[in-house]
């Protein structure tokens, strides 16, 4: 299976029993990753070596809470599975960011950090309502991600966006350039089917919530 290596159940995003035993940012300097990168000037300009062989793992999820989750109960039942995936991502030791769509424009949670309990209180909060600024909330997740990559190469990424795909337009948007996955959370008798689209657009693997249970 190609993608964001999904399995076509609960446990998205599959990268080993365990991931790095601690973060690469405390290994040892990596000279010739911070050389590329030009004369560092100051600490954070540093490239590190990972303290085991498994490089950091950075999952990037993008939740849409726009008001037409409301329909037929979509977002409570993306609930179950946001659930589940942070509790994939604290087990296997990844890294966390994570990208609201809802009303004006898009709202970050977390840029980077730990996967923990935290982030359940925050889940069961989450409500739906406002406009679909989901085409926001990709423009800022790549443009992120690519600051992301320059500061930490050896990172290994992934994106996953929860979302109905009820949008009104479809602007041009570029792929993450790495693996990705669109869960699409629509529901009801009547189904647009815009999810699908906006995956082929970011070249990202596509699957309908009702696989995954």
């Amino acid at each position: 299976m190609t993608g964001a290596n999904a399995n076509p159940r609960p446990g998205t995003l599959n990268g080993g029993k365990s991931g790095a035993a601690r973060s690469g940012i405390e290994g040892a300097v990596a000279w010739l990753p911070t050389l590329l990168r030009g004369r560092p000037q100051r600490r954070a300009d540093l490239v590190h070596q990972p303290r085991t062989h498994r490089a950091q793992t950075l999952w990037l999820v993008i939740v849409d809470a726009s008001a037409s989750t409301r329909r037929h109960q979509a977002l409570s039942q993306a609930k179950g599975l946001l659930a589940q995936l942070f509790d994939d991502a604290y087990r296997q030791r990844a890294r966390l960011a994570l990208l609201t769509a809802s009303g004006a424009s898009a709202h970050w949670q977390h840029h980077g950090l730990k996967a923990g309990a935290a982030l359940q209180p925050w889940l069961q909060a989450l409500g739906a309502g406002g406009g679909t600024p989901l085409f926001d909330a990709i423009s800022q997740a790549g443009e992120w991600l690519v600051k992301r990559r320059k500061r930490y190469p050896a990172e290994v990424q992934r994106v996953v966006i929860v979302t109905d795909g009820r949008v009104k337009d479809m602007p041009v948007c570029e792929p993450f350039h790495c693996p990705s996955l669109l869960i699409d959370i629509e529901q009801g008798p009547i189904r647009l089917g815009r999810a699908n689209q906006i995956a082929r657009r970011l070249e990202a693997e596509y699957r309908h919530i009702d696989e995954m249970r």
